[in-house]
């Protein structure tokens, strides 16, 4: 029987696992900081599972030290995380608190003393409360304010970070957020969807051009889209069309402004009936159009769409989160179905495929530009052992196969540069609380004890070694 071929990737590429401010810092009244639209959220009754908030989270603001000391006994050589807006410009506007700046400052030192890259986020969703109450991101001020907080966390650590992300899924930010209403705000007005989508999108490129203005040439900017693969049912013309309706508001919405600087036409004529776009102002589009030194992609699992003649019975299954509210803004009639195969614990279906075809089509849209898989992982329900430990096959099982797709699509041609694994550690979860598990890392939340994961160490082996271990490696 031949030997299994070895999956081995570039001696650069980069292994690393990535977090969020609000998911995992706690400290939420602590050295200056203000509450974020997710802190009213989740403060809100009814809002989050369980009343579960990131009060505490898991405490990353204390236990920083810790936290990367495990990457660096994992092997990982790069961690991304997001900055707290709240914590570094607590009111969205003036000068920075230095006491906030100085948590980061900690922290990027501590990742570079173990050998590990720091990739910095500057919004992973927590927008501070007083610029949610003078309108939120559907006012143009809040790209202004946004590109203001970017030049701050630029001058106090564009001398130490060279991977810089200006948004997380802005797709998440203005259509769970302001349309559906399953994120924070938590606003379900479509119209003020379509203005945050593109205070968001100039947001992107004033702040991409706030951070060029004081970062050192060396540092690369980017942005980390959640991109969806959306698959029609059939090759109906009908299916065909909503196919393209969805794709437009996953997709189009954003890298049609910030790759080609213009929003799609069809997307234009498909949301006429909710908005007239009169809010793109002249020069926008050039604003938004910056050059990209490097692009995030996030991956979870696909989205398969036909005509409403042909819907499934019972609740929308685009799995964004349970609402009568549609976070899709003069599509909402679109009809969304259950993708075949197995699933993880969120009920997203696992398909490897999916990541390939993303990872090839933004190859072709941004010839020239680096890829990173900022984010892709799975939940599962993990227990610990009589023995203490966390034996997760399953996520083992998933991380071996995306990153084997991860390897197919750099042997196709695509420059991928890196992978993190979402997320390093079990962390609050959104609306879901603490509900599902995403970490590589057990947290126990009553004594917040971390435990790797069997998938942490098999993760660990292939970012020591740049080859995928079998999956039954441990």
């Amino acid at each position: 029987m031949p030997e299994p071929m070895t999956v081995s990737f570039p001696p650069a590429f980069l292994w690393g696992a990535a977090t969020s401010a609000y998911q995992i810092e706690g400290a939420v009244r602590e050295d200056g900081r203000t509450p974020s639209i997710w802190d009213t959220f989740s403060h809100t009754p009814g809002r989050t599972a369980g009343g579960d908030t990131g009060d505490v989270a898991v405490d990353h603001y204390h236990r920083y030290r810790d936290d990367v000391a495990l990457m660096a006994e994992l092997g990982l050589n790069a961690y991304r995380f997001s900055v707290s807006w709240p914590r570094v410009q607590p009111t969205g506007r003036g000068p920075a608190v230095q006491v906030g700046l100085d948590f980061y400052r900690r922290l990027v030192d501590e990742l570079l003393s173990h050998g590990i890259k720091p990739a910095l986020t500057l919004y992973h969703w927590d927008l501070p409360q007083e610029l949610e109450d003078a309108g939120g991101w559907p006012e143009r001020d809040t790209a202004l304010r946004f590109a203001e907080y970017a030049q701050l966390v630029g001058e106090a650590l564009g001398d130490r970070v060279e991977q810089w992300t200006t948004l997380n899924e802005p797709w998440c930010s203005a259509f769970l957020g302001y349309s559906s209403g399953v994120h924070a705000p938590g606003r379900t007005e479509p119209q003020a969807a379509l203005r945050a989508a593109h205070h968001l999108n100039l947001a992107h490129g004033l702040a991409t051009q706030a951070l060029r203005s004081v970062l050192p040439a060396r540092a690369s900017v980017a942005v980390s889209l959640n991109s969806q693969v959306i698959r029609p049912l059939s090759q109906d013309p009908a299916d065909l069309a909503a196919a393209q309706r969805i794709d437009d508001l996953a997709n189009g919405v954003f890298h049609g402004p910030m790759l080609q600087g213009a929003y799609p036409a069809t997307l234009l004529e498909a949301t006429s009936s909710v908005t007239d776009w009169s809010f793109v102002l002249d020069k926008d589009l050039a604003d938004i159009k910056q050059p990209l030194d490097a692009l995030g992609l996030n991956y979870y699992t696909p989205v398969l769409v036909s005509s409403p003649e042909r819907a499934p019975e019972g609740p929308r299954a685009d799995g964004h989160g349970t609402s009568e509210h549609s976070p899709w803004p003069g599509s909402d009639d679109v009809a969304f179905h259950q993708t075949p195969g197995d699933r993880t614990e969120m009920g997203w279906t696992i398909d490897p495929d999916g990541l390939h075809e993303l990872i090839m089509r933004y190859s072709r849209l941004a010839p020239g530009v680096p890829l990173y898989v900022t984010e892709n992982g799975a939940a599962y329900p993990d227990k610990v052992d009589g023995d203490g430990r966390v034996h997760d096959p399953e996520r083992i099982a998933y991380l071996h196969a995306h990153l084997a797709t991860v390897h197919r699509a750099l042997a196709d041609g695509a420059d991928v540069r890196g992978y993190y694994l979402w997320s390093l550690m079990d962390n609050f979860e959104w609306a879901y609380g603490y509900a599902k598990r995403f970490g590589a890392i057990y947290v126990d939340y009553e004594t917040l004890e971390r435990t790797p994961k069997s998938s942490a160490r098999w993760y660990g082996k292939a970012a020591r070694s740049g080859q995928l271990p079998p999956v039954d490696a441990l």
